[in-house]
């Protein structure tokens, strides 16, 4: 490949990457050109009930892990790492949001989850993988009975 070749390679990658930055969440530029961030909508408020087919722990093929809890804060873990942690919000039929930078982006976003059916998988829409529902640990019978 000759030099010219790639930079212009490097270009439209260059390109490519600014345009998939700009409709994914990224900064808004006003009349002027100055950066303003997106506009949010404080978080609604999350009922337990609406959380209760969420909570727990979802475990991916790739050994990462989503948490939930029924006050609707949610965290994603791979390798020990927080991948994303904020608040979710449920948008009913067994969809639920999250939120972005502590607010509601009131739309469709890719950073959400559908439960299947049976409520025992979802499909996380950030990577389009199955997450399955971890099994609930119970606490080991006292040593002596029986």
């Amino acid at each position: 490949m000759t030099v010219r070749a790639r930079s212009t390679a490097l270009a439209v990658c260059a390109a490519v990457a600014g345009l998939l930055l700009a409709g994914c969440g990224g900064e808004k530029k006003d009349s002027a050109g100055a950066s303003a961030p997106p506009t949010l909508a404080p978080l609604p408020a999350v009922r337990p009930a609406d959380m209760k087919p969420l909570v727990g722990r979802w475990v991916g093929a790739a050994k990462d892990y989503f948490q939930f809890t029924a006050d609707g804060r949610g965290v994603w873990v791979r390798a020990g790492q927080k991948l994303w942690s904020g608040s979710v919000i449920p948008e009913g039929g067994g969809k639920y949001r999250f939120s972005w930078k502590g607010g509601d982006p009131q739309t469709a976003s890719y950073w959400g989850v559908a439960l299947s059916e049976n409520k025992t998988s979802f499909v996380f829409a950030g990577t389009n993988q199955t997450y399955k529902k971890a099994a609930v640990k119970t606490r080991a019978t006292k040593r002596g009975n029986g």
